[in-house]
């Protein structure tokens, strides 16, 4: 595993229904997070169609496209031209008659290498109606970050998700959302919790901005696995779009979790959880 890599967080409200000018947007902001150093890029959830619940099947029908497609083919491109890891955020994927939420990796080179379909859909806001829901915790291996696992937004609100993630190898999550104001707390407690009980990175990218009750509130961040979030972009997106980019050293991280935290991880008993 690299020991320092530099993570560029990217955030802004997608426009609903604009799924060419949300395209322009997040390769701009791809460029500027790679400008700034970036090594490994996150986008959040659903920045393609954008997110706005009453209107969400119609706004997802009108931005779904299959993977490999045209815009999967902008975004290897992005990827390709900055040299950069670049986790895409997710998309509406049309696939075998069915439209999911679909998160998709590309390396260095523009190969598309992991593709996650949201597994937990959230039903106060109809995904479930929406979306097929996907059939697995994905985990990804990579030379430099090791095994990564894959959640979007209410798939890494679960602690046995998190937890599946780590007994297959992830000790890194990265994690589109489109998380609303309302659920905030969620965000402030879970993710820590979660990075703290697996000895996990968490990388959580998140929309801001919106109105009423389904305003989202931005404050993407990369959590240490020692629950301490070290890097968080601004709350919300009243000056525009945010690009961060912060530097950690994984390999630390992962070793001091290893020495003080393992307890939580080693030493359990799965066969009383069995029913």
């Amino acid at each position: 595993m690299q020991d320092r890599v530099t993570i560029g967080l990217v955030q802004w409200h997608a426009a609903p229904g604009e799924p060419d000018t949300n395209l322009t947007t997040a390769l701009a902001l791809v460029a500027e997070a790679a400008r700034q150093g970036a090594e490994l890029v996150v986008l959040p959830e659903l920045w393609a169609s954008g997110y706005d619940a009453p209107r969400l099947a119609a706004i997802v029908a009108g931005a779904a496209e299959p993977v490999p497609g045209p815009r999967s083919d902008a975004l290897a491109a992005a990827a390709r031209s900055h040299g950069i890891w670049l986790f895409a955020g997710s998309v509406p994927e049309l696939a075998d008659g069915a439209t999911y939420n679909t998160t998709v990796v590309y390396d260095p080179a523009g190969e598309i290498v992991a593709r996650h379909r949201k597994a937990h859909l959230y039903r106060p806001t109809a995904e479930d109606a929406v979306f097929a829901a996907g059939s697995e915790a994905t985990v990804l291996d990579t030379v430099p970050f090791g095994r990564v696992g894959m959640a979007t937004c209410f798939d890494g609100d679960h602690a046995a998700y998190a937890r599946a993630l780590r007994d297959r190898g992830a000790r890194l999550v990265v994690m589109p959302a489109a998380y609303e104001a309302g659920a905030e707390h969620w965000w402030d407690r879970l993710h820590p919790a979660h990075a703290l009980a697996n000895g996990q990175w968490w990388i959580t990218v998140n929309q801001p901005g919106g109105e009423g009750d389904a305003a989202m509130f931005g404050r993407s961040r990369v959590i240490a696995p020692d629950g301490t979030v070290v890097c968080e972009a601004p709350r919300h997106d009243a000056d525009g779009p945010a690009v961060v980019t912060c530097t950690v050293d994984l390999a630390a991280g992962i070793a001091d979790a290893d020495q003080h935290n393992a307890a939580l991880w080693t030493d359990t008993r799965p066969e009383l959880y069995v029913l």
